[in-house]
């Protein structure tokens, strides 16, 4: 047990800039739809502080709305007010408090936004309802299924709009205190929207080729950049791949992107799915993105995370020892186990691991070799 190159790799800290987390164990963004007009509340706070409390090195919290409209359903958290940042503070204390790096992902909906919450019907709330609102996308088409809202195409005066949103929402989420950004560039939202020709025909400078349909997501990264610290980690979830038959095009397109990105001074990715269209076929099994994710950071040399099918703790130590991933998102165990940081290093042989572990693997090292 000596042997450092049999304790698990997992448990090995990470530093990006100046933020080092204690594990290569994330959780990622998870919606609760439990806030009202977007401000935060104990709920919250008590969820994201046991998260924390569990293990984990780094806890980014749910998606969180750069404007009104930006929201998925009228119960997501927002950040486009004082207020709410306000109450974002308690949140990020404590998760920092519970050992955890805080982490926030800002983001619009787009032609997602306007809908009930999942166990009001998970669908477009109905025009004309009080709680419904106009969805904006880069051209006029709906998703579909249940979600039927044709939306505003979006004038150069919107996308203008929205940039300034997201660079607001940049400030607050750094004055309320969280030291990781994530920008939500993937699932269906706005920005992915932007980048697939499923869903943007635009044809002035934001639509037409990869480059074009590119833009919008560019200047919102490059406008975030100019406004996030140097030293805190930028980071985004942005989806490669839709699974429509089209996907080795739709990666190449994705990897010149993601080679912009790090240009302007994206830090990590995580690498996710576009969800842009209602019907694909996605392979959904154990680690069946790790493969994508390693192709992405062979190609690009950025480092990377992702979610999807590693909730057991084999899969996630083989994800980071065989350098698939940098970070593992772990999301839907973590709801089901929020210490599940504790019963991966019981699996995998960590040496004394205690119910709540606030020490990276180095200092446990060190400890158990002395």
């Amino acid at each position: 047990m000596k042997d450092q190159n049999i304790l698990p790799k997992l448990f090995t800290p990470f530093k990006l800039k100046d933020i080092e987390l204690r594990n290569r164990i994330a959780v990622p963004p998870m919606c609760q739809y439990m806030a009202t007009d977007g401000n935060p509340n104990d709920w919250h706070i008590i969820h994201y502080a046991q998260l924390a409390r569990g293990g984990a090195g780094l806890v980014i919290v749910e998606a969180t709305a750069v404007s009104p409209e930006g929201r998925i359903t009228p119960g997501c958290l927002g950040i486009w007010n004082d207020e709410q940042m306000a109450n974002h503070k308690n949140i990020a204390q404590a998760i920092k408090k519970a050992g955890a790096a805080p982490g926030i992902q800002i983001a619009h909906a787009g032609r997602k936004a306007s809908a009930n919450i999942p166990w009001e019907g998970d669908d477009h709330i109905p025009d004309g309802n009080a709680k419904s609102w106009q969805t904006i996308a880069p051209s006029a088409i709906p998703f579909g299924g249940s979600l039927p809202k044709v939306p505003k195409e979006m004038s150069t005066d919107d996308i203008q709009r929205v940039k300034a949103d997201f660079v607001n929402g940049a400030k607050r989420s750094l004055e309320a205190g969280y030291e990781w950004l994530e920008l939500h560039f993937a699932h269906g939202y706005l920005a992915q929207s932007f980048f697939s020709s499923h869903s943007n025909t635009r044809t002035d400078g934001y639509g037409g080729d990869a480059k074009r349909r590119s833009r919008f997501l560019l200047e919102i990264l490059q406008a975030v950049r100019d406004v996030w610290p140097d030293h805190l980690p930028l980071t985004a979830r942005f989806g490669v791949l839709e699974f429509d038959g089209n996907d080795e095009q739709t990666m190449k397109e994705a990897i010149e992107l993601i080679k912009e990105f790090k240009i302007i001074g994206l830090d990590l990715l995580n690498v996710s799915i576009g969800f842009t269209i209602a019907e694909t076929n996605i392979p959904w099994g154990p680690a069946f993105m790790a493969p994508i994710a390693k192709r992405i950071r062979k190609e690009t040399g950025i480092p990377v995370a992702s979610a999807w099918g590693f909730g057991k703790p084999d899969l996630a130590e083989n994800a980071v020892r065989n350098e698939n991933l940098d970070l593992v998102m772990i999301g839907h165990a973590h709801l089901a186990n929020p210490h599940w940081t504790y019963y991966a290093a019981v699996k995998l042989g960590f040496p004394k691991p205690s119910w709540v572990m606030p020490v990276s693997y180095a200092h446990w090292l060190e400890r158990y070799k002395s």
